[in-house]
């Protein structure tokens, strides 16, 4: 597995990591039981995956207890995440206090190697967290800080009270938002970029069609108000972008790839990014993702992608 450096600062980790939104019970369909999320955390970390990233808002702190159980005996990095409230602990001092010692706790840890901020917080002036964020490195409970969902706004403004070590947005083929602007932002700045749904949270693995429908207990039927089913999965953007990854599959041929495989190995193409976050309750999904980490396409292949990315 190819490695970098998180930022200007940060950790050595693999271009592919291991995101743990599923586990503990997430809107993504019925769940397995859990000793095969947790012998899927370790076919990632067998691969070569070297960081897993969760969040206290995961399962209600479940998926953090299974990142645990998963890293008993395991040499890995932890990220996790603090959300504002009323879903998680709050953005004031006290529940980035109160948030990070939770998750210590669930995760069994006595540090939290990256500690982010879910989503911006409105309600609390953003210089206010980050002081206290800050705070948790001075006193070691946290080693990097970071943010996910931020504006290069929010970012700068970050920036000025201490160093932001990571950046995670939304970015895949079929999101690329960003790419021109706040992932070259981070890039000059020293802040790393962890990209999150780089499959499109399945549509670049080529396993749907038009035919394909999504239980009631899976948002990307369109019953749980995310914001991604109106880009991704709306009837008429999942016509659209289902002839995109049928676009993509003779290139993905052509290198003796996965679909998958191509769209993780152009993510960390991408000037700017620093890795992908692939997730997968499946062993043998996890490993066909920590491939894709040693695939290095040519230019001539991301020509190839780029075509079909602007046709669409």
């Amino acid at each position: 597995m190819r490695m970098r450096q998180l930022g200007s600062d940060g950790p050595e980790i693999s271009v592919i990591g291991y995101g743990a939104w599923e586990a503990g019970g997430m809107a993504w369909g019925p769940n397995p039981p859990d000793d095969e999320t947790v012998a899927a955390m370790r076919a990632a970390l067998d691969e070569g995956v070297n960081w897993i990233d969760t969040a206290e808002v995961y399962g209600g702190g479940r998926s953090e207890e299974l990142v645990a159980e998963a890293l008993r005996g395991r040499d890995a990095l932890v990220f996790t995440k603090l959300a504002p409230e009323p879903a998680g602990s709050g953005f004031d001092p006290a529940g980035v206090r109160a948030g990070a010692e939770a998750s210590l706790r669930r995760l069994d840890r006595d540090v939290i190697d990256l500690y982010q901020l879910h989503w911006p917080d409105r309600g609390v002036p953003v210089e206010r967290t980050w002081e206290a964020m800050a705070g948790l490195v001075d006193e070691g409970l946290v080693r990097w800080i970071g943010v996910s969902n931020f504006s290069a706004d929010l970012i700068e403004r970050c920036e000025a009270v201490r160093h932001v070590d990571s950046l995670q947005p939304q970015f895949s083929m079929l999101h690329r938002d960003g790419r021109d602007d706040l992932l070259v932002h981070c890039e000059k700045a020293g802040t790393g970029v962890l990209a999150y749904g780089p499959l499109a949270y399945g549509l670049l693995t080529g396993r749907f069609d038009e035919s394909t429908r999504f239980s009631d207990d899976d948002w990307r039927g369109g019953g749980h108000g995310m914001g991604a089913y109106d880009e991704l999965f709306a009837p008429e953007p999942f016509r659209r972008n289902l002839a995109v990854v049928e676009g993509l599959r003779p290139i993905a041929a052509a290198r003796d790839v996965t679909p998958a495989q191509l769209a993780l190995a152009w993510v960390v193409h991408q000037r700017g990014v620093t890795a992908a976050i692939a997730g997968s309750r499946s062993s043998a999904h996890v490993r066909e993702n920590a491939a894709a980490g040693d695939v290095i396409l040519s230019s001539d292949e991301l020509d190839a992608v780029e075509a079909v990315l602007e046709g669409a």
